[in-house]
């Protein structure tokens, strides 16, 4: 009988905070994707004029973390008032905002520190709603078993 596996995004939730604007808590309301992406290469290859290869172990743990969310969901309007305050506040809080993603069937919780906004999310205007994509840069990107 083959292995059969089960996955649901409802499964999935998490919160993003900061100290000054507060608390946003989902479970996949008005998120259409989210994806969790690394944003140092660990590896490097020098290859020498004799074809003898260096590689390098390189550090660095910052990446990004892409949320679709629905024009018209609570949390897209969380995130712009999220965005609206760092861009008026002074420079110290622009990274004091945390994100923390559970997925726990899946044995997996990430972490982002350090986080900021990369700029806001587009404006769609159409006959049908439609996602704004936000894209969070972590200066530091946690991917950790539960």
């Amino acid at each position: 009988m083959p292995k059969i596996s089960t996955y649901s995004f409802l499964d999935v939730s998490g919160n993003i905070v900061h100290p000054s604007v507060g608390a946003y808590n989902f479970t996949g309301e008005g998120i259409g994707e989210m994806t969790i992406s690394m944003a140092t290469d660990r590896t490097a290859h020098d290859v020498a004029a004799d074809g003898t290869v260096m590689v390098s172990k390189l550090a660095g743990s910052n990446g990004s973390i892409t949320i679709q969310a629905q024009q018209t969901s609570s949390l897209h309007n969380w995130l712009l008032l999220w965005y609206n305050y760092l861009y008026l506040a002074d420079t110290d809080e622009w990274t004091k905002t945390a994100v923390l993603i559970r997925a726990p069937k899946m044995g997996k919780t990430h972490v982002g520190t350090g986080v900021s906004p990369q700029k806001i999310g587009d404006q769609p205007y159409q006959a049908q709603g439609q996602r704004v994509t936000w894209v969070l840069m972590c200066a530091d990107l946690q991917n950790l078993p539960i």
